[in-house]
């Protein structure tokens, strides 16, 4: 009886551990004729858990946050779910991460394109390991959202919204300090 318990949490523990990243960003990408280059990557983590890779693609490199913000042209989001994410509570958790990173009236100004954002991940019931998702900002356009490379809607809100956006994972209250430091290539620290 002792051993099958003993199976049993080991089982338990094996199913929980963290899926391994598999995601091959490329150098560069195309965005409205202008050519990006990937400024950092990293792996979002909830508490031990792995939870999507992402990618931060920009016109040229900057190192800062106050860089990022102030850097004109295109910008691409990539990320890459690393287990089973619920688009429900992705969507949530972008809502917490904007609010924990932008004024109330900041928000409030943006709500039409927020819940925009909200609407897309809830309209999917689970995105799969593997499945891959996109933001990208195009100046004069707005920020366009893809689900499985598939374009979800027209684009919404202007420049700010987008930086907004960014500040979700770049803000002062970032979704994953480490993240953060990777998206901005100050990798010195990782193992």
């Amino acid at each position: 009886m002792y051993s099958t318990i003993r199976c049993t949490v080991l089982a338990v523990l094996l199913a929980a551990l963290p899926v391994f990243g598999w995601a091959a960003f490329p150098a560069t990408q195309r965005l409205a004729d202008t050519e990006l280059q990937l400024n950092g990557q990293g792996v979002r983590h909830r508490f031990m858990f792995k939870v999507y890779e992402m990618a931060l693609y920009t016109p040229s490199k900057v190192a800062t946050v106050e860089q990022l913000m102030a850097l004109p042209g295109p910008k691409r989001l990539s990320f890459v779910a690393l287990r089973e994410l619920p688009g429900t509570d992705l969507g949530l958790a972008f809502l917490k991460g904007l609010s924990a990173n932008s004024s109330k009236e900041a928000v409030q100004k943006y709500a039409t394109a927020t819940n925009r954002l909200i609407e897309i991940f809830s309209g999917k019931p689970k995105l799969q390991p593997g499945d891959s998702f996109a933001m990208e900002f195009i100046p004069g356009k707005g920020t366009q959202f893809y689900i499985l490379g598939q374009v979800q809607g027209a684009p919404v809100g202007d420049d700010e919204f987008f930086k907004m956006v960014l500040r979700i994972w770049v803000g002062p209250s970032p979704a994953d300090h480490q993240l953060r430091d990777d998206l901005l290539g100050n990798t010195a620290n990782n193992p």
